[in-house]
């Protein structure tokens, strides 16, 4: 560990004298690049100069009891190095977490795509709850949120709701969201007051940047339509609504949220270069690793991985085997909870693999 821990602070070295270097400083290029690799790095090498600092705090404490000492004095050198060594311990096991290859997309903007699943107008519903938590979480990050699309029912839910969060690290929390969610509760239109179990299915996409997917013009055929609302009544005479579709791969993404065609294509754009990157990731992932899941599951959209219990104010995360009592909060955007545990279980298994190479 600390052989590595020292590369990377001689690369954090480096680093400061490439961005000091006058051809770096006038390459944009280069100088956001080096940038962003001293930023990631930072956390790290600061935490292991505070490391040997402390180190060599221990070691000249320890020395001091080598020394003739009165009593008093003698007390307070072993009080110090006692609180060294709990310093030290935390410290190497915070060094342990940042050691941990950092995932390239958890900085990135996010696309969520949620949709009713099992249950008809219950499952609507149960999205529509989906996308206001995952809302209100947003804003308690200080992230914001831009809907691209949305397909709403009558009677207040979502069919299929399609936005993006905005925010620096939104990727490293929201990740965790994909998959299937299940929803118990009794309906508000049943009168026998059964409990109704209904699902809905969320998709947590990294934003793609133009230079991490090529997606060729010629490989696109654009569509343009009348919007319409729901029940098929025409909204927009005009054909401002887009559907692109990305013939190498099959990936079709319609956008009719905004007045105007143009703005409605960008944000389509947007969308469909997440899906391809999340489609190519996916293979390969696969392609290395057919058989071995990360510590949360797979992240396949029809794996269930929670469940919101009305009548006992339950989340039961499956995969971790979490239950919080706190459904009415956790629907309030109060998600830190759930997230921080599936981040705490994540690094751990990180790190048992880590060890065993």
């Amino acid at each position: 560990m600390y052989d590595r821990l020292q590369a990377v602070e001689d690369r954090y070295d480096k680093l400061n004298e490439l961005l000091s270097d006058p051809e770096i400083v006038n390459d944009p290029k280069k100088l956001r690049e080096y940038s962003k690799e001293q930023s990631d790095i930072q956390a790290t090498v600061e935490a292991y100069r505070e490391y040997k600092e402390l180190n060599q705090q221990y070691k000249d404490a320890k020395a001091m009891l080598e020394d003739k000492l009165d009593a008093d004095m003698r007390e307070m050198v072993k009080e110090e190095v006692s609180e060294l060594e709990e310093q030290i311990t935390a410290l190497e096991e915070r060094l342990k977490i940042l050691l941990i290859p950092k995932d390239p997309n958890d900085d990135k903007n996010v696309i969520m795509e949620v949709r009713g699943a099992a249950g008809g107008d219950e499952a609507a519903l149960f999205a529509g709850d989906l996308y206001r938590m995952y809302s209100r979480f947003a804003e308690s990050q200080g992230w914001k949120i831009e809907v691209m699309e949305a397909n709403s029912t009558g009677v207040g839910g979502y069919k299929e709701i399609i936005f993006m969060i905005n925010g620096n690290g939104a990727y490293s929390k929201m990740k965790y969201e994909n998959g299937a969610h299940r929803v118990q509760r009794v309906p508000e239109t049943e009168s026998g007051g059964r409990i109704h179990t209904s699902t809905a299915t969320v998709a947590c996409l990294p934003e793609a940047e133009e230079v991490e997917v090529d997606i060729h013009d010629k490989d696109i055929r654009v569509d343009t339509f009348a919007s319409s609302g729901p029940g098929g009544q025409s909204v927009n005479t005009t054909m401002s609504a887009v559907r692109l579709t990305h013939l190498p791969t099959g990936v079709v993404v319609s956008c009719q949220d905004e007045k105007s065609q143009i703005k409605n294509k960008e944000k389509a754009m947007k969308v469909l270069r997440a899906r391809v990157y999340d489609k190519f990731q996916r293979e390969a992932q696969a392609e290395y690793d057919a058989t071995r899941k990360s510590a949360v599951g797979t992240g396949d959209r029809s794996e269930r991985i929670r469940t919101y219990n009305f009548p006992q104010n339950r989340v039961t995360d499956h995969r971790i085997g979490l239950t919080i009592q706190k459904l009415d909060q956790i629907l309030e955007g109060k998600m830190d909870d759930v997230i921080d545990a599936l981040i705490i279980e994540d690094q751990s298994k990180l790190l048992e693999r880590m060890e065993e190479v």
